[in-house]
């Protein structure tokens, strides 16, 4: 008995909605950030699969490289006090982390399912 054929999908599509890398299907995560076990539609076993911290990363560059110079530019055209800065950014922050991080954690599994990146366990003899 042979396995089913699953097309290769697109790791964009498959990432950006939080879906199955195998069958784009069933719902990759169980949960906010917690990677079900296996996917409920193909049965893809998912409990090695692990973004590190890759997607923080992204976020960090992302947010940092877009959020400052718009901050710099609302100083200088509005020149509000320094607890509006620190309430609007904070929020501004806070909503853009929340909203990237699930998406680029699929997408950052769904390119290592793409690629065949294999799980390695930590070494317990360093």
């Amino acid at each position: 008995m042979s396995e089913p054929y699953y097309p290769p999908l697109s790791p964009f599509s498959t990432g950006l909605t939080c879906r199955c890398p195998r069958c784009g299907k069933g719902s990759l995560f169980d949960g906010f950030l917690t990677v079900r076990e296996t996917c409920s539609t193909c049965g893809l076993d998912l409990k090695n699969e692990d973004s590190g911290d890759g997607p923080a990363v992204f976020i960090i560059f992302v947010l940092g490289g877009t959020i400052v110079p718009i901050a710099l530019w609302f100083e200088t055209l509005f020149a509000p006090p320094l607890w509006v800065h620190a309430v609007l950014w904070s929020v501004v922050i806070l909503g853009g982390t929340i909203a990237l991080l699930k998406p680029l954690k699929a997408f950052t599994i769904a390119l290592q399912y793409k690629h065949k990146t294999p799980y390695r366990a930590p070494d317990s003899q360093a």
